[in-house]
């Protein structure tokens, strides 16, 4: 006997709340590799921005140019280069109305990278949360549907005066698909949600140590006001 695998059948063949189940887990599935593939391209970007914005802080250009070239662009800088314009704007800001205040200035430069360091953290992490539940309830929700396709099979034995494993058979295999989907739905999403928060961490950490750097050159060009006043 050769008997070849059909799952469209077995799906078509399949009961209604099993279907259901299949049906839930297909929308997640199908949700989870639109996010993945939207999450990469924004990561890859913010990596590739970052890079390219240490490159030409370091590179020694003044940073009044550095911040006239980033409000020419009126593109709304993020990651790294919104981190260093919102500091770099507050401190002009506050020099032009005469608060000279060495202190006062450095606290609002810090407050101001923070809210768009913070700001930037939530735009990176967003629907990773959603690849976290769809990793840990997926399996779960095909459990279910496998667990009620199998009480259907047996339940259905209940008319029947020689049961072979033949007649259950097929209501089982209908069953276990939707464990399958569980599965097909909830590994991508772990690996997803793992890989790219680490991601996220990593770029985090590199905005973190740039704000403490771009803090420190603000300082320096601090002292001679401070001296002065």
């Amino acid at each position: 006997m050769n008997h070849s695998l059909n799952i469209l059948d077995l799906v078509l063949q399949a009961s209604l709340p099993v279907k259901a189940v299949l049906a839930v887990l297909l929308v997640f599935s199908f949700m989870s590799w639109v996010i993945i593939f939207r999450k990469k391209s924004m990561l890859d970007a913010a990596h590739r921005e970052a890079s390219q914005f240490e490159e030409r802080f370091w590179s020694g250009a003044d940073l009044a140019t550095l911040y006239r070239q980033a409000v020419q662009r009126n593109t709304g800088a993020s990651g790294m280069e919104g981190i260093f314009e919102a500091g770099f704007r507050e401190v002009a800001r506050q020099k032009q109305h005469r608060l000279k205040n060495p202190n006062h200035l450095l606290d609002s430069a810090q407050r101001s990278m923070r809210v768009v360091f913070t700001r930037e953290i939530d735009r990176l992490e967003h629907n990773l949360e959603f690849l976290a539940n769809v990793g840990s309830i997926s399996p779960y929700v095909g459990l279910f549907g496998t667990v009620w396709g199998i009480m259907a099979a047996f339940q259905g034995l209940g008319s029947v005066k020689a049961a072979t494993i033949a007649m259950v058979a097929p209501g089982i295999s209908e069953a276990l698909v939707a464990t399958a989907m569980g599965l097909f739905a909830a590994i991508p999403a772990v690996w997803a949600y793992n890989r790219y928060a680490t991601r996220v961490e990593r770029l985090s950490v590199r905005y973190d140590i740039f704000q403490e750097e771009f803090f420190s050159i603000l300082q320096r060009q601090m002292q001679p006001l401070d001296e002065h006043d």
